[in-house]
Parts: structure tokens; C-alpha cells; sequence
């Protein structure tokens, strides 16, 4: 794969990631006699390298994977607070919030854990496999992404002030620019540990004992102990209907009820779905009161009570419809989304969705120099509210934006699809399957179409609206008319995620899409 192709369509396989060199990973192992789980763990493990300020060893995933039959699991590879984690200290340390980066931002990093989950609902190629493309570009090395080169400019002060991000990301003092060559070499190590000896090389093993000393010397309260406790989580998805379609997301503390909601609500109001329609505005309410819904009630289930059926159930919906002119979401922390999604699929009926992400760009900030490991800052999502179900505590998991998709009619898969775009993904996703399902458009055609997000990526929608500059006047027009404060960005802008979608169409195609505002490619046969 020389170039980036937005499209492709197949009957055998397809692939659609935002890294090329991802993307033909993914190819690589169909080509070898892998299944859609195959291609897209390859994809999964190459992008922890190529993206390192999106995604890696030290970040979360979820996955939603759908079998040869008709079954779909959702994987829930989040990883929790440390079980020594003191809330006092680190509301103090937080100047009474929970800090955004640093040490206590910190949580078990569960990605590894649900790469090999993953490869366990079916992979037929060997563990060993998934990561060969990926050690010869850490190695070797890999020419800087555009999407990461932005990300190093922007983020320039902070990882001068790291010395892991600074040794690997910085030369000379100045950041790695696009088309420079990113060397890993203690990363590559690292997976080199993790193809060989397991996930548990992480989980107890050697690798993560050298982590946990670094991060403690760093002020982080995490232990060895913490890692060997960590197991992802398999379950069944959550279904919601739309239409004639059947929408499955990962439950709770997953933020995918909130497409479900999204997606009832607009149906029930009868408007047109359209995001550059005449009903823009209402719209634009309804995802600011779902994501009031998710920030009231978001957590860990196995802490908290996530009331999912009363969420779901009509008479809330009607109540939702009924409220969406005067929406009040709390304010939290802001926070840029960073993010990747894959989608894979296969002509036996497999299909992935996966998304793994650091949180924020370069998450807590922290380079573990021994492993080459950039580390996540999901803790930063907890509450210190005692009130909140997402209150910190130790061995929890903090609530949590990922949220893979998949669509089915009649029992038929229909799509995989996935977002970056932190607290943005429902609407996203929701805007991009009714571009699919309701107006009729190609996949790549509905990705690159203008998109604007109510509250842009962040937890909280405060009445604006980020807007790329292609979203018409009118629309523009419409939503400041009904409260909205816009935020012009650029005609096709990372602030408004990347996406990725395959549809499964009636004569067995496939098609592939990837979004023009990321660097990669998708791939069909």
C-alpha cells in the first residue's frame, strides 16, 4: 500500500484504520490466512507504535468483536485506580480536583490485556504474529505522522519537561518534525517481551515490574500487585434499536449508552437526523442532554449503580425529548480526546471494532524510560465528589469515553464503525450512521462530510458548539440562534475526531472507509 485510500470495497476482507502503516499491518495478516480479529490485533499493536501520542502499552481499550456466528462481545479492557490510591492526598495534590497529568493520573494500563482477549475470541494466527510489523517499526523506526507531528509542536513544553518523552520525541531540544525518523528502541523491546513471553510479561512479569518502579519514582501509587490483579473484562454488548437497525455498544463504564439515547431520542422526536438539516438546533440539544445523563450517571458497575434500564426505558427518553431546551451539564475537565479506531471485518461474518487511546495527547505525560512506555491519564476522568458514582477509589475504573460500534439488521451485520473524540464519540458515531442508514451516503462520502460536536470533545457541554468552517452558514446560523457560542475550526479538523467505518452491504462487499482527517488508509479484498 504505496498511498492512503480513503475507500475500498471487497467480499473477502476489509480493513479501514488511521495509520497506513496500520492499515497494512492489518492487510498483511489477511493476507497470511488471518480473520478480521487477526488483522485488526496486527493493526492495534503497529498503532501503538506509529501513534505513541494517541495510543499504546500504557493506554485502555474496548473492543466489540462479533464471531462467525451470530454473536457479538464486548471487551472492556480498562484498567482500575491503584488499590493504594488516597483520595485526600491526591485532592490535595489536585488543589481539590483530580489532577490532569502527572504520576496520580495514572491507572492500570489494560490495552496489552485486551490485545489478548482479542486474540482469544478466535485468532488464527499466533500471538507472536500480531506484533512483527510493529517491532520493525519501533526498531528500525517510522517517518512522524502529520496528526503526530502537530500533536509534538503543540505539546513542545511538555515533553521538554519529561525526560522519557523528551529523549525519544525531542532532538536536539526541538520536536521530531513530519517525515523525521521515530526510533523506539526501548519500546521495541518491550513488545519484543510481549510477543514472547505473553501479556503476562506486563501483568507481574518483568515488564511490569520496571514499569511499576519507574512510575513510583515518579510519585505514582501503583504496584506490582496492581498490574497481576488487572483482567479485562468480557460481556455482552448493549442493544439498543434504531429504526430497523439493532446498535450495540460496550455497557457502562463505557460511554456508548449515550448513542443509544442519541439515537432513540431522534427517532422518537421525529426530526430530521440530518446534522446540516433543518433541525440542527434541536439536535444540537439533544446530545447536550445525553451527555447530562452521562456525567450524572457514568461509573464502574461493579462500584456503582448505573440505572442503564430507566436510561433506556421510554418514558425517560420522553422526558429527555421534553427537557432539551433547558439543559444544565456540569462542567468538567477539558481534555483533547486523543484516540484511535479501528474497524476489520470478514466474509465469514467477523467484524471488530476496537479503540485504544492514552486520553489526552501523550496522556499523563509520563514516558517510562526503562520500557519506552508512554503512560494514560484516564484517572483524571474520577470525580472527588463524595456524591458522584464515579468518586476515586482504589481498584476502581474511572468512567470512560471508549466506545466501539457495531450494526446489525435481522441478525445480518450492517457495520462496524469507530471514533476518536473523547466525550464527542456518541455524536459522532451517531452522525456518521445517519449519514449511512438514513441518508443514503457511501461510507467515505459520510465521513468526510462537515461535522460540528455540541461541547467539542470535552466531558461537558457548555453552549458551544466546535463547527468545522465547511458546516454551512445556515446551520451555523441556527444553533448560535438557540444559544450556542460556535468555534470555527479548519475545513477538516482533528477537532471533530476521526472515524472509521466498514458497511456490509446486500451483495456481501464490504466497504471499507477511513477519515480524511487522519493518516490512514483502508484496505478491501
Amino acid at each position: 500500500m504505496t498511498e492512503r485510500v480513503l475507500s475500498a470495497s471487497g467480499s473477502s476482507a476489509a480493513i479501514a484504520t488511521p495509520h497506513s502503516a496500520a492499515t497494512e499491518a492489518g492487510a498483511a495478516a489477511f493476507e497470511a490466512g488471518g480473520n478480521a480479529i487477526d488483522a485488526a490485533l496486527a493493526a492495534a499493536v503497529t498503532l501503538a507504535v506509529v501513534y505513541p501520542h494517541m495510543c499504546g502499552v500504557g493506554g485502555d481499550l474496548f473492543a466489540l468483536v462479533r464471531g462467525s456466528v451470530e454473536t457479538s462481545t464486548a471487551v472492556n479492557a480498562s484498567g482500575a485506580a491503584p488499590s493504594a490510591v488516597d483520595v485526600a492526598d491526591v485532592r490535595v495534590a489536585g488543589g481539590g480536583a483530580m489532577p490532569v497529568h502527572g504520576p496520580l493520573s495514572v491507572t492500570v494500563p489494560g490495552a496489552v490485556s485486551g490485545w489478548a482477549a482479542l486474540h482469544g475470541l478466535g485468532g488464527a494466527l499466533t500471538w507472536e504474529r500480531a506484533f512483527e510489523r510493529a517491532l520493525a517499526l519501533a526498531g528500525d523506526g517510522v517517518p512522524v505522522a502529520p496528526s503526530l507531528a502537530a500533536s509534538l509542536a503543540w505539546r513542545h513544553e511538555e515533553l521538554s519537561a519529561d525526560p522519557g518523552l523528551a529523549g525519544v520525541f525531542l532532538a536536539g531540544g526541538r520536536p521530531l518534525a513530519e517525515g523525521d525518523l521515530l526510533r523506539q528502541p526501548r519500546l521495541a523491546a518491550t513488545l519484543e517481551s510481549l510477543a514472547d513471553e505473553g501479556p503476562g510479561a506486563l501483568y507481574g512479569g518483568t515488564v511490569g515490574a520496571s514499569l511499576v518502579a519507574g512510575l513510583r519514582a515518579a510519585g505514582s501509587p501503583i504496584a506490582l500487585e496492581d498490574l497481576r490483579a488487572h483482567r479485562p473484562e468480557l460481556a455482552h454488548p448493549l442493544r439498543g434499536r434504531y429504526r430497523d437497525l439493532v446498535v450495540e455498544v460496550v455497557p457502562p463504564n463505557s460511554q456508548g449508552f449515550v448513542l443509544l439515547q442519541i439515537l432513540r431520542a431522534v427517532e422518537r422526536l421525529g426530526i430530521d437526523p440530518d446534522p446540516l438539516g433543518p433541525d440542527a438546533a434541536v439536535l444540537a440539544a439533544v446530545f447536550e442532554a445525553a451527555a447530562l445523563d452521562r456525567d450524572r450517571h457514568n461509573a464502574d458497575p461493579r462500584f456503582a449503580d448505573v440505572p442503564l434500564a430507566a436510561l433506556l426505558e421510554e418514558g425517560h427518553i420522553a422526558a429527555m425529548r421534553d427537557g432539551i431546551s433547558c439543559v444544565d451539564v456540569p462542567k468538567a475537565h477539558r481534555t483533547t480526546g486523543d484516540t484511535i479506531a479501528l474497524v476489520a471485518a470478514d466474509s465469514e461474518g467477523r467484524a471488530v471494532s476496537l479503540i485504544q487511546s492514552l486520553y489526552d495527547g501523550f496522556g499523563s505525560g509520563i514516558l517510562e524510560p526503562n520500557t519506552g512506555v508512554v503512560l494514560h491519564n484516564r484517572g483524571s476522568a474520577f470525580s472527588l465528589d463524595p456524591a458522584s458514582p464515579n468518586l476515586l477509589a482504589g481498584g476502581k475504573r474511572p468512567a470512560h469515553t471508549l466506545m466501539p460500534v457495531l450494526v446489525e439488521r435481522d441478525g445480518r451485520p450492517e457495520a462496524a464503525a469507530g471514533s476518536m473524540g473523547g466525550g464527542g464519540q456518541p455524536q459522532i458515531n451517531a452522525q456518521n450512521l445517519v449519514r449511512v442508514f438514513d441518508l443514503g451516503m457511501e461510507p467515505a462520502e459520510a465521513l468526510a462530510a462537515p461535522r460540528w460536536l455540541a461541547g467539542g470533545m470535552d466531558l461537558w457541554a457548555d453552549r458551544f458548539v466546535d463547527a468545522e468552517g465547511r458546516v454551512p452558514a445556515g446551520v451555523r446560523a441556527a444553533l448560535e440562534g438557540s444559544g450556542f457560542v460556535i468555534n470555527v475550526l479548519e475545513d477538516l479538523d482533528e477537532g471533530v475526531g476521526h472515524a472509521h467505518l466498514i458497511r456490509f452491504d446486500v451483495d456481501g462487499t464490504m466497504t471499507a472507509a477511513t477519515d480524511p482527517r487522519a493518516d490512514g488508509a483502508a484496505w478491501a479484498l
